[in-house]
């Protein structure tokens, strides 16, 4: 285990720390940043006067909207802000090639360099680099001035703020990377330049194949010599090849390696992450002038229709999650710290797989998700309306996607778009053609795209390896209960089907209580009781669960966020599906649910704690237990007749009669030589009915 957590380390260190590698050296560009948010004045001289005062000194990662889209309906500002950094580079980079990367910029941006520009961008999610080193000047101070805008517009997806909403900013690291003039490609659409494919994988093979792209800016060839090398967790040395060339300056070049491993190590998902590096060189005269790291983590995924996923040839499960990326009061301009909380908690509830939605996010997150066993599905940003401008950006978002992430062994599947419909003709051929540019770019991927409908015959759906549904059966649909019919009917006739229920659940206000509930509440309603959430989704996690037909699940969502242009449930700016607050501090009872049934950890927790102010004298008392039958106390009586739920961990407890005032439950159970316990406060002053306003929407999520 300690061997294991080293070399996680060393490799993580490699690919997301600054790194000098002979040639190439990879610094933090983020300090030393000055900002001004608009708008600014098309008059020329109110301009002047605003560009020359009111600079902010701020630090990379920063957004303009951390407050202003999580507050207020629609009072954001989306437009433009100017970023401007002077700094000078050392006169001994003269000669190299010198490139910044900014890992994300929202949403469209313009990089200049003293005056000049040097690059430009459309979508937020997604890296770009810049070549800046012709407008340098070196030993002198130079002026880098970054124009962003944010401002949705009908070319660029997500083409509004429906939806989530795009934070204005460098919200995501920027990098410094200086290489000599020939290199391993740093510009291909900001991918590592290395591209690892692997085949024919088992426990007594694996084939590999490493193609890496290099290019020469100079004016005459060179003689190159390219190695790539396979180390297994230790450090130590299975494979190698090296091969030498004369090194064109026309365009870009592609060599690969091709290699055969015997008896590999498999990645295991979370049962054992194992993961191997590649190590490609660039070799001059002896001297290696450039050095790339990638990871290599050698599985197969089958996704198999009517029974389910499998890894490494082992039916998985794949207990599924979904995350926005936003925090409260820090909006998209997330730091690592903030990364490696979301997956902590990924992990405590017992994912094994997690939809990153509905955009490209961290690269150290995914990183992160190689090293921890996580099955991911990375998306782009086409959701909810088109335009029919965007067909080229959408192309430029998907290929940007594929290639920077491509070496990640986590990730099983490309997601292509998510509830988009009218006009059906446009959006069918566009995911058609998302679809076949992923097939080009990694044909060993899966792809999908999202309907927000029941059925397979929905004029937008099968353009896609993967058919996602999202459907909120008693939230915007029907009653909780139908979910189980609609899965039958679906198994029936589509059997054929690859099918995954890729948005599932209802939203959940903590300071909204009841315990007297329907089968399905008005969402158009200002009243979201938490107890609302927690019913639906124990009775459809145990559905779910009961149906392999079902290849993964995947509930929306892992924690509230920031919806900047709508109120509902007496929140403004807020989606609250989320198992966690927006702030994380509040685990809700649905959090511990899936806790119970996912996780190997000890679970034993008392329902409706915040529900305290109870509405009946007679009631009932719910336990979620992984480590047996609990026994509960009420106010130190041990209370008789225990039932089973919905699955092996819901303990029900009918008939509880509690006394005027305070009451006290107490739980209890021996597991393994420990006693685990918990306990709540209830209190009871009397009839009364904060009853929801319960409602069934008769017709489907989507809209045709």
């Amino acid at each position: 285990m300690k061997n294991n957590t080293i070399f996680i380390l060393v490799v993580l260190w490699m690919l997301v720390m600054p790194v000098k590698v002979d040639a190439r050296e990879v610094t933090s560009f983020n300090s030393g940043w000055e900002f001004k948010k608009g708008p600014f004045s098309k008059d020329a001289m109110q301009t002047a006067q605003k560009w020359n005062a009111d600079w902010q000194e701020v630090a990379i990662p920063h957004t303009w909207n951390a407050d202003d889209m999580q507050k207020k309906v629609s009072a954001f500002y989306e437009g433009v802000g100017y970023y401007r950094k002077k700094c000078t580079f050392s006169e001994s980079m003269a000669g190299k090639r010198v490139f910044l990367r900014f890992e994300g910029v929202g949403s469209c941006a313009e990089v200049y360099v003293n005056g000049y520009l040097v690059g430009t961008h459309k979508g937020a999610y997604s890296a770009f680099v810049c070549e800046i080193g012709s407008q340098v000047k070196f030993g002198k101070e130079n002026e880098i001035l970054v124009k962003a805008d944010n401002a949705s517009r009908p070319d660029v997806i997500p083409t509004n703020h429906i939806l989530f909403g795009v934070y204005g900013g460098i919200y995501r690291p920027v990098w410094l990377v200086i290489t000599e003039p020939c290199n391993i490609v740093v510009n291909d659409y900001a991918s590592s330049g290395v591209y690892i494919t692997q085949k024919n994988v088992s426990k007594k093979s694996a084939e590999v194949t490493v193609k890496v792209k290099v290019d020469n800016a100079t004016l005459v060839p060179a003689s190159m010599e390219l190695e790539n090398a396979v180390y297994d967790r230790n450090g130590r040395l299975v494979k190698k090849h090296s091969q030498s060339f004369e090194l064109t300056p026309q365009g870009v070049q592609n060599y690969s390696s091709c290699f055969k491993l015997s008896n590999p190590h498999l990645w295991q998902g979370r049962e054992d992450p194992y993961l191997y590096k590649v190590v490609s060189r660039l070799v001059q005269n002896g001297r290696v002038i450039d050095e790339v790291v990638q990871p290599l983590g050698l599985r197969k995924y089958e996704a198999v229709a009517g029974k389910g996923f499998f890894l490494n040839g082992k039916k998985y499960p794949m207990y599924g999650v979904t995350r926005h990326q936003d925090w409260w009061e820090l909006g998209s301009a997330l730091t690592n710290k903030e990364h490696d909380f979301d997956l902590a908690q990924i992990m405590d509830i017992g994912a094994t797989t997690v939809r990153f939605a509905h955009y490209q996010q961290s690269e150290y997150l995914y990183s992160r998700c190689d090293t921890l066993g996580l099955v991911i599905w990375a998306e782009i940003p086409f959701v909810n309306r088109v335009t029919g401008q965007e067909w080229d950006n959408t192309h430029q978002q998907m290929r940007e996607l594929v290639r920077q992430s491509f070496n990640h062994p986590s990730i099983y599947v490309w997601g292509i778009h998510n509830e988009v419909y009218h006009p059906h003709g446009y959006t069918a051929a566009l995911t058609q053609s998302i679809h076949d540019l992923c097939k080009l770019e990694d044909p060993d991927r899966y792809t999908v795209s999202v309907n927000g409908y029941g059925h397979a015959d929905h004029p937008v759906n099968q353009n896609a390896d993967i058919q996602g549904m999202n459907r909120y059966f008693g939230w915007y649909e029907k009653k909780i209960k139908d979910i189980k019919p609609w899965i039958e009917k679906m198994e029936k006739e589509y059997p054929w089907q690859r099918l995954m229920l890729t948005e599932y659940g209802a939203d959940a206000n903590i300071n909204h209580q009841t315990e007297i509930l329907g089968d399905a509440l008005n969402w158009t309603s200002p009243f979201y009781p938490e107890t609302f959430q927690t019913k639906t989704h124990e009775y459809q996690w145990s559905i779910i669960a009961q149906h392999p037909y079902i290849i993964a699940s995947y509930l929306w969502n892992m924690f509230d966020f920031a919806v900047p242009t709508s109120k509902r449930g007496s929140m403004a700016a807020r989606n609250m599906k989320g198992m966690m607050t927006f702030d994380r501090k509040i685990k809700k009872d649905s959090y511990f649910w899936y806790k119970a049934n996912w996780s190997k950890e000890p679970v034993l927790y008392l329902t409706q704690r915040r529900n305290a102010l109870r509405e009946k004298k007679e009631t009932s008392v719910t336990v979620y237990s992984n480590i047996g039958t609990p026994k509960v106390y009420l106010n130190g009586q041990d209370l008789a007749d225990v039932r089973k739920g919905y699955t092996d961990v819901h303990y029900i407890f009918d008939k509880v009669v509690l006394n005027e005032g305070k009451n006290v439950l107490k739980t209890v159970v021996s597991y393994q030589g420990k006693e685990y316990e918990d306990e709540i406060e209830w209190n009871y002053n009397g009839e009364c009915n904060r009853e929801a306003d319960f409602f069934e929407h008769k017709t489907e999520h989507g809209s045709w």
